[in-house]
């Protein structure tokens, strides 16, 4: 007996480009919804291209579009010809989600608005994702998570320390967290439809991901906290800082809150006298000098290897950490026995892939495949419409699709 999917037969129309949107489609596809993605022929989406365009060593697998793209079926279209769209159309009329993140100023010329669309299938779930929102005076600009997510929405200053240039931020560090949000909505959707029977127009953006990630500090100055100051803190915030080892790792505590946790991180360190000084007898007078403390802690964790203080501090009960990097992780039992990094098929070029966040126990997952060429299903698309052959050529011929 064939495994049952939890999305079996839902027909989902992935309309977007890049991640933030698309990968909510991925998501869906795991759990076996039929994902048929759009794309301008000829070019596609241009993600396709990403990691090509870092020209490192090394990187003949297209590692980014494997990572996000996998298990849809591509259909090459062009939505500016007249044919383009009344094929869009014929989809639109059996689909049950509908993912775009189109600038709105282009779905509003192509006729691709919820409210155009609705009138086509009243049923169907229409999934936006913009950079600053549906409305206002910067729903029609363009943003990618760099700077909607990241800069736009104060994580960018907020995470700097004094005197510090505010930092980029690591590409898609805010698309993937946004496209859980889009895959959220485009389910709380389904179930709404579930019990009333009715579609829906649900949507997020870059900008109130970014400020929800933001929201601790934002909700402060909302609360009419002066955060100006939330830097210095940081600063001195002696626990709160990375270390640098002997080896070139790094160190870094993790609520590390009682009095007692405290002394052990000082007497484990070798710096028993920072117990006794009167400078720093009380929590406040910790506070208050230190980075005092963190002169001095900077000096003696350099002294010895990540190991050897993971080994110590883990014996006296101290929470700390090893900064882990990109290439550590390629090895970490912990995400290996808890399945975030899963096996790929040897089409993706590479040996593991890693997964999106959610995990359903006993429910069953699409095995990975790659992620399809430009067009691949073209043909395989449109016959399912009811194209001929000779019909197909004609589209292909005219650069329909």
């Amino acid at each position: 007996m064939a495994e049952e999917f939890l999305f079996e037969g839902l027909k989902v129309l992935d309309v977007g480009t890049w991640i933030a949107a698309p990968v909510a489609t991925t998501m869906l596809s795991d759990y076996g919804a039929d994902v048929v993605k759009i794309e301008l022929p000829g070019l596609g989406d241009a993600y396709r291209n990403f990691a090509a365009a870092w020209g490192l060593p090394n990187t003949e697998a297209n590692f980014t579009w494997q990572l996000d793209a996998r298990n849809k079926r591509s259909l090459a279209l062009n939505l500016k010809t007249n044919k383009g769209q009344e094929i869009l159309h014929q989809l639109i009329a059996d689909c049950d989600v509908y993912v775009t993140n189109q600038p709105l100023p282009m779905r509003r010329s192509l006729n691709l608005t919820y409210e155009d669309l609705r009138q086509r299938n009243d049923k169907m779930i229409y999934a936006s994702l913009t950079a600053y929102g549906e409305h206002g005076p910067e729903r029609d600009n363009e943003g990618f998570d760099v700077i909607a997510y990241w800069a736009r929405s104060g994580l960018m200053d907020t995470l700097r320390l004094p005197d510090a240039t505010p930092a980029a931020a690591m590409p898609g560090m805010g698309d993937h967290p946004t496209g859980v949000t889009m895959y959220a909505n485009i389910v709380t959707a389904l179930l709404r439809r579930q019990q009333t029977g009715k579609g829906s127009h649900v949507h997020t953006s870059l900008l109130a991901n970014g400020l929800w990630s933001a929201s601790c500090v934002a909700q402060a100055a909302l609360a009419g906290v002066d955060v100006g100051a939330y830097a210095e803190l940081r600063a001195s915030a002696f626990v709160n800082i990375p270390y640098q080892t002997a080896d070139g790792g790094w160190l870094h505590f993790t609520m590390t809150r009682t009095v007692e946790q405290l002394d052990m991180l000082f007497v484990t360190a070798g710096l028993d006298e920072i117990t006794m000084d009167e400078r720093f007898v009380t929590p406040e007078l910790r506070r208050a000098n230190g980075h005092l403390i963190v002169e001095q802690l900077r000096e003696v964790i350099r002294t010895r290897t990540v190991q050897e203080w993971l080994a110590d501090f883990r014996v006296a009960d101290v929470p700390v950490a090893e900064v882990a990097t990109a290439e550590s992780l390629c090895d970490d039992e912990q995400l290996r026995v808890n399945d975030m990094l899963m096996d790929a098929p040897a089409s993706m070029g590479m040996s593991r892939v890693i997964d999106h966040p959610l995990n359903q126990e006993g429910l069953a997952r699409r095995p990975v495949t790659r992620a399809p060429e430009l067009g691949e299903h073209s043909r395989e698309v449109l016959g399912e419409l009811g194209y001929t052959g000779v019909e197909i050529d004609a589209l292909i011929a005219a650069g329909v699709v």
